[in-house]
């Protein structure tokens, strides 16, 4: 253990920090719409570090980014996305889900793939292999991913990137183009990019706090 410090804010400069971090965060909207504009690999390796100091079940860090500019693997990758989504929502898709869809105007075709100048697989890894060939189990792999995905998606919005978290099913073929091991199942794939000039979001309107958390004092 190591000592730890956290500077420490006067309550009245807590509540303006929070409330311009709100104002940033209601800001935020999922983007299916990317331009082409290139982002400097620098920028996706700091999104990706600060991805990395998300905690995790027993500190064991399950997870596994792998970030593609390549425009033959992202080529491929969508070709393999839109078989399946294009079965999905034609063949597989209960109606309830395809009326809950509808108002965002999603389908099977994932432009965004390609369009965006970066494609993030995250992967959950369920158990570490050690050298001697022993599986060593993580802990809480699902929940400490998706925190840090969380971590992410705030990291990018902050400057000014825009991302859209899309799990296409069965994501198995996601962990044969990208090489990873048997251990490490996709999580989610991420395109990161600049919101093309036609870009267009839903107008959404996110629930009060009451309808999302109470206080007990």
């Amino acid at each position: 253990m190591i000592p730890y410090r956290l500077r420490r804010f006067e309550p009245n400069e807590v509540i303006d920090l929070l409330h311009r971090d709100l104002e940033l965060a209601q800001a935020r909207r999922t983007v299916r719409h990317f331009s082409t504009e290139p982002v400097p690999q620098d920028a996706i390796e700091l999104a990706l570090r600060i991805a990395g100091t998300a905690p995790s079940g027993a500190h064991r860090q399950p997870w596994h980014f792998v970030a593609i500019s390549n425009p033959e693997i992202k080529a491929r990758i969508r070709e393999a996305v839109e078989a399946e989504e294009r079965d999905f929502y034609e063949r597989r898709a209960p109606k309830e889900w395809l009326d809950a869809l509808a108002p965002l105007g999603t389908d099977f075709v994932k432009a965004h793939i390609t369009d965006a100048p970066w494609v993030i697989v995250v992967f959950r890894r369920d158990y570490d292999v050690l050298e001697d060939g022993t599986k060593l189990k993580n802990y809480y792999m699902t929940e400490s991913v998706g925190i840090a995905v969380g971590f992410l998606i705030q990291a990018l919005h902050r400057v000014g990137l825009a991302t859209l978290t899309h799990t296409p099913a069965p994501m198995t073929i996601l962990r044969d183009l990208c090489g990873r091991p048997m251990n490490e199942k996709p999580f989610v794939l991420m395109p990161v990019g600049y919101p093309s000039a036609e870009a267009k979001v839903p107008n959404l309107k996110r629930k009060h706090l009451d309808e999302i958390a109470e206080f007990i004092i």
